[in-house]
């Protein structure tokens, strides 16, 4: 039963890899290339990820996604849709608490370079939060908590991007 199920997942990661919308991050660069784009210059140039870039710097993670002492990373980056679902007044209440903002944005990354073949053979990973992420494969869909994976493996100089399509929200301590 255990050899069905580790086929299977690794189908589903070769088709999460096949999905991903290349053309979007064409030139980006890959893990271990030093003269690719860091983190987060990957998500700047990607066009879809302008409130997760404005969270990060107000956040004051720049320097820590940007490969600056820490890496590789993983980050479950969720888009701009992804955030307009939390509302206008919760998006600007978080930019104004830059350590609430912080704590919610580091529950997006993990230590480490866990590429979608990875990713779906885990049940949870720990973020930089402390906290924990839960990972399923339900219906052929990878989700991390209640996120649907929508993109894998979109590299960077320290690390690799998943997108997902909700901000991820850390239980409370």
């Amino acid at each position: 039963m255990k050899r069905i199920q580790i086929r299977s997942t690794t189908l589903l990661a070769g088709a999460l890899l096949i999905a991903l919308p290349v053309a979007a991050f064409a030139g980006k660069g890959n893990y271990g290339d030093k003269g690719a784009k860091n983190i987060v210059q990957v998500a700047q140039g990607a066009g879809t990820f302008n409130t997760l870039v404005a969270a990060v710097e107000a956040a004051g993670l720049t320097g820590a996604l940007s490969g600056q002492g820490q890496g590789p990373l993983t980050v479950f980056a969720p888009t701009d849709e992804a955030f307009a679902k939390l509302g206008d007044a919760t998006i600007q209440a978080l930019l104004a608490d830059p350590a609430k903002l912080a704590a919610i944005l580091e529950y997006h990354v993990v230590a480490g370079e866990v590429r979608a073949a990875q990713v779906v053979n885990l049940s949870s990973a720990e973020t930089l939060n402390g906290a924990s992420v839960n990972i399923a494969v339900v219906g052929g869909t990878v989700m991390v908590n209640d996120a649907k994976v929508t993109a894998t493996d979109i590299g960077a100089r320290n690390g690799v991007i998943h997108v997902i399509d909700t901000v991820l929200i850390p239980p409370a301590k």
